[in-house]
């Protein structure tokens, strides 16, 4: 493994890293929207990452070198958003525009899916993997300056 490859999979996690964050503020500030422009309540967004698994060789031979050869450390990419389908919160407060008039609820707030304290803790999870690959980003660049520094000794 070369050290760009290093960097270019630490770079993959910190983008995906980035925008798992950016879908968490999302829901945050979204904890009390009742109507979205469907109609419906907000739902609870979630990111779905995998493997990134497209690595495309240099070389077209029949006969890859090893390092060429797809496998574990390829970095990760972002295959989807996915709403959270779980059921809405019922909240009791009739006096509320968004609160249903008819039936067996009347009077009931369908309030978002989304749990706030969920929330931070994957929010902290995705900074601390954010951290995790910017402390990759750095060992390789103190790497490569070792590197460049045993010429010159």
């Amino acid at each position: 493994m070369s050290f760009f490859h290093a960097i270019n999979n630490a770079a993959s996690g910190l983008t995906a890293q980035r925008f798992r964050i950016d879908v968490i503020s999302d829901n945050i500030a979204n904890a009390t929207t009742t109507r979205t422009s469907t109609g419906d309540a907000f739902r609870r967004s979630r990111v779905l990452l995998r493997p990134r698994e497209d690595h495309q060789p240099i070389y077209r031979t029949h006969f890859k070198p090893w390092a060429l050869k797809p496998g574990i450390g390829d970095g990760v990419k972002v295959v989807s958003i996915e709403k959270d389908q779980s059921a809405l919160r019922l909240v009791y407060d009739p006096s509320h525009p968004d609160a249903l008039k008819t039936g067996p609820k009347k009077g009931y707030v369908q309030m978002p899916n989304v749990v706030v304290v969920k929330e931070m803790v994957d929010m902290i999870s995705a900074s601390r993997s954010y951290e995790a690959n910017v402390s990759v980003v750095n060992s390789a660049k103190g790497m490569f300056q070792a590197a460049l520094n045993i010429g010159n000794a």
